[in-house]
């Protein structure tokens, strides 16, 4: 196996280290010739320069192997699929008899419940589908052109762009990861960057009331905030923008003037043990299983109070990004019900995948936590029984 470095590394292997697993002559010249880039936001092909090739029977173990199916036990692992943060998700397969790539998750104790999802037909086509995908993630190479464009249009115009560059190769039915990336990778082009709000994003005049309707939109005044909300942008936010009243896992108070946690238990018969800096936290409203949202009446910054572990974790970095994820959600329900349901059929977390992607892009609270701190979004969004996608 070799690595040249040709503005990017590749890495390509010999005849040699084909024998006897590829046997398809194009992927055998794509694999000697071209080669894999060792580096894209979307696949990973680390594994085959650390392990080489290797079959999936040889992952599992001899004991294991025996329990997989007949059609995995000789696909080939190359690489993985990539998450929020660079962390990998489902393998790469290919196919040595007929270069078609797939994916699959490896069930250690049940190998028997392993199966295969279609990615690509061809080496080439994934190299060619992951290089775009990335392109729009950094708005250069074919997209360098969206670069400072936002708002819908733009949102839509990279969206057909994308989708047509999947469908070519593919009798323009590419596989579902690729039409998730095609309708929402594109999403995160919605709202400007950090410019005239103060906030971390811009979004576009009535984006809100658009997306949930006429009169689903709460905005307060003045007299509505605790005295302790004196983050300017945040107030600003609040009474010109708003917030949707009710958007499926979040609803907002509305009954009553805004409260600081130190507020809403002060009449509460069995008060948790409040967080440091009460009077500052100010509650919007609730999330669903005991958890309240509320912002840093000082700094913006926009938590998950959890009253059943009394503890505070990051949420949003502030109310601009906490609007664009509701946004996200309500447009991602709108697509999946336009298109009967497909993105949530069989591949719901290649979606969760794919929304975390998105959210990661303009607001990274969920990947700078690492794993190490819970996240409400990340873990709402990959719960698949509790239907938040």
């Amino acid at each position: 196996m070799s690595t040249t470095d040709a503005g990017a590394a590749v890495i390509t292997l010999t005849e040699a280290e084909l024998d006897p697993w590829v046997t398809h002559a194009s992927t055998r010249h794509w694999l000697t010739g071209p080669g894999l880039p060792s580096g894209n936001g979307v696949v990973s092909f680390t594994e085959l320069r650390r392990e080489g090739l290797r079959r999936v029977s040889d992952s599992t173990g001899d004991v294991q192997a025996d329990r997989l199916s007949a059609e995995l036990r000789e696909q080939l692992v190359i690489g993985g699929l990539l998450g929020p943060g660079g962390l990998e998700t489902e393998s790469v397969l290919l196919d040595g008899a007929t270069g078609e790539i797939s994916t699959t998750y490896f069930l250690r104790d049940r190998p028997d419940l392993m199966d295969r999802r279609p990615l690509a037909p061809s080496l080439r086509t994934l190299v060619r589908f992951a290089e775009a995908t990335d392109e729009l993630a950094g708005l250069r190479g074919q997209f360098a052109s969206y670069a400072g464009r936002y708002g819908p249009k733009a949102v839509a115009e990279a969206s057909q762009h994308l989708l047509s560059v999947f469908r070519d190769g593919t009798d323009g039915e590419p596989a579902p990861f690729w039409k998730m990336a095609a309708l929402i990778r594109p999403l995160s082009l919605v709202a400007g960057r950090g410019g005239t709000s103060g906030l971390s994003l811009d979004l576009p005049h009535r984006l809100l009331d658009q997306e949930f309707g006429p009169g689903k939109m709460a905005r307060f005044e003045d007299v509505d905030f605790p005295t302790t909300l004196t983050h300017e942008p945040t107030r600003r936010f609040l009474r010109e923008v708003g917030l949707p009243e009710d958007a499926h896992v979040f609803s907002l108070d509305t009954d009553v003037p805004l409260a600081t946690l130190a507020e809403y238990y002060a009449d509460a018969e069995c008060s948790p043990r409040l967080p440091f800096r009460a009077a500052h936290l100010i509650r919007l409203g609730h999330l669903v299983e005991d958890n309240s949202l509320v912002v840093d009446g000082e700094t913006g910054a926009v938590l998950n109070w959890s009253e059943a572990e009394a503890t505070l974790y990051p949420l949003n970095t502030d109310v601009s990004t906490l609007a664009f994820t509701l946004w996200l959600l309500h447009r991602e329900r709108a697509i999946d019900a336009q298109s009967s349901h497909e993105l949530t059929t069989d591949t719901y977390d290649q979606l969760a995948m794919t929304m975390l992607q998105v959210l990661s892009t303009v607001d990274p609270t969920g990947v700078t936590a690492g794993g190490s701190v819970r996240h409400y979004w990340t873990d709402a969004f990959q719960d698949e029984a509790g239907g938040v996608l």
